[in-house]
């Protein structure tokens, strides 16, 4: 075929889909790169997929002491020798790991393993890292020898722009993704997610997956493709397409029966099968359809989520706490929900918070109905859940992503403060919840530059100028409002309390609004939330609970 094809099965490769058109790629601008690996410009020639794959992988910036092809061949005598590779062990970062073949011939697959072996000779800070086969196999199949495929991958590991992740080689930075795939299924894919909590043990446990839909489940051309996006635009790449497969796991299999004990099996055999139910084409033309936010914004999310597992001391592999089990239906109790209420309540919030137990920090049956016993007990918590139950016996509530005592920084005058983490939602008589308004309408904001000269976590109120005392020690950076170009206020009014009362949501009606004496309240559609009346328009509390997250 070509002079890369030394590693190649050809007899398991689909040969119809190559062309063999002489093409070259003169392109530099990189919206002009962007849309031609989203059209597979150079997916249908073999040798040219690869000669653009060298170009990319080259320009990636790196480490000044990067290992190189002549490394390769200085080392792997000495590491490999004149044993056979399939019988030396794998590193521990990659223990577990699917080893995919990729239509690979016999010395190919030989040399994943050996590429793996060099690879951990050089690079000992790599303590975690399930891609890399993947990414190893993959690359075989454009390299003219082992010695040039492990130079690429070392580029691609090696690579110092802060700004551009490639892949996770920590299992903090893995584990972190894992919570961040969460949160965007949580928010992009609700209907997925709402199954995912109906049929599984662990939500977390089945996105701890979504990498190895990618790298190790999906069947060669479809990784290939993903790949030629990935080189040009990054990790988001990734996440669209996990979230694609999801959608399309959900699509397929809604209202049909398991097909194993296990939704975690079921979504594995769905992806190795892709080729049955969707094309290459239609997978990738379905992940650039959801509408993410900004790669900033991901990056923020990311960040808060590894400072969490930080905090919690969980940087190295261990077994998973079960976060359903964060709800413990012993010594939880609640005048209002049920534990199964509370716990599809704790599948809605962010993946760092869930990770934590309910903390009952306010209840109008003990402390009274007082707002300013409201505050105090609720103060230096952050973030907070608001329960409310009225005399209808109807159930509405909010998740408020900061600390109430953030009120202050408006002094006497009434101001609003919060993130676009916040939410309102009811559970009785039917169940919905209702996110910021941003989340499903993205084209309502822009995030412009102002975005790149607010890298760090910051004040999360919409009074100009505050910053609280130490930045780092938040743990709400994530959808602030200041980082988007918001047309008007009235899409972020998140949460307000004076000593008359407390609103949550604003613009043309509030979605909650409280009384002084905690006793009645109003609610009705706004703009921040673009929600329905959570209850009667008009009601009477019968209880209000407030419940914090204890480590």
């Amino acid at each position: 075929m070509d002079e890369y094809n030394r590693f190649v099965d050809w007899d398991k490769m689909d040969v119809t889909v190559q062309s063999q058109d002489a093409k070259e790629l003169t392109c530099t601008e990189f919206q002009e790169l962007k849309q031609l690996a989203r059209q597979g410009y150079w997916a249908k020639n073999h040798s040219l997929r690869a000669k653009v794959y060298h170009r990319l992988i080259s320009n990636i910036p790196c480490r000044t002491v990067t290992p190189d092809a002549n490394v390769y061949r200085d080392i792997i005598v000495k590491i490999v020798g004149k044993r056979n590779s399939s019988s030396l062990p794998l590193p521990e970062f990659v223990d577990n790991s699917l080893v995919p073949t990729y239509c690979l011939n016999a010395e190919g697959i030989g040399a994943v393993r050996k590429i793996i072996l060099c690879i951990a000779n050089q690079f000992p800070d790599i303590s975690f890292c399930p891609a890399l086969p993947s990414v190893i196999a993959l690359l075989l199949h454009y390299s003219r020898d082992e010695a040039e495929c492990f130079e690429q991958v070392c580029r691609i590991l090696a690579c110092n722009d802060p700004s551009k992740r490639l892949i996770d080689q920590t299992f903090l930075a893995f584990e972190s993704s894992c919570m961040t795939f969460g949160d965007l299924v949580n928010k992009y894919c609700q209907a997925a997610h709402k199954l995912m909590v109906a049929v599984s043990e662990d939500v977390l446990e089945v996105y701890s997956d979504w990498q190895r839909w990618l790298f190790g489940e999906l069947p060669m051309v479809y990784i290939a493709r993903v790949f030629d996006v990935f080189l040009v635009e990054g990790y988001k790449v990734l996440y669209r397409v996990a979230l694609a497969l999801l959608k399309f796991f959900h699509k397929v299999r809604a209202g049909q029966p398991m097909e194993s004990d296990s939704i975690q099996q079921d979504i594995r055999a769905f992806v190795r099968d892709i080729a049955k139910s969707v094309s290459p084409e239609r997978l990738l033309e379905k992940a650039f359809a959801i509408r993410l936010f900004s790669r900033k914004e991901i990056q923020l999310l990311q960040m808060a989520n590894e400072k969490a597992l930080q905090q919690k001391g969980i940087t190295v592999k261990q077994k998973r706490q079960n976060v359903h089990l964060a709800v413990h239906a012993e010594n939880f109790k609640s005048e209002i929900v049920s534990v199964k209420e509370m716990r599809d309540i704790w599948s809605w919030i962010p993946e760092r918070f869930a990770l934590c137990q309910p903390l009952l920090l306010f209840t109008t049956l003990e402390h009274g109905c007082s707002l300013s016993r409201f505050y105090s007990h609720s103060e230096g918590h952050e973030p907070t859940l608001l329960l409310i139950k009225t005399t209808a016996k109807e159930v509405c509530g909010a998740y408020l992503s900061t600390d109430w005592s953030e009120r202050r920084r408006g002094g006497n005058k009434l101001s609003f403060f919060g993130t676009g983490e916040c939410f309102v939602f009811r559970l009785q008589p039917e169940v919905e919840r209702y996110e910021w308004v941003i989340i499903k309408h993205p084209e309502l904001a822009t995030t412009g530059s102002e975005l790149e000269n607010h890298a760090s976590p910051a004040s999360s109120t919409l009074s100009s100028g505050s910053v609280p005392s130490d930045p780092s020690d938040r743990l709400s950076p994530f959808l602030s409002a200041r980082h988007f170009n918001l047309p008007s206020k009235t899409a972020s009014m998140f949460m307000a309390g004076s000593s008359e009362c407390i609103i949550i949501g604003g613009g043309d009606g509030q979605a909650l609004y409280l009384d002084a004496d905690l006793n009645h309240g109003r609610t009705s559609h706004c703009n921040t939330f673009n929600n329905q009346p959570l209850c009667s328009e008009s009601f009477q509390i019968s209880v209000l609970e407030v419940w914090g997250f204890r480590d």
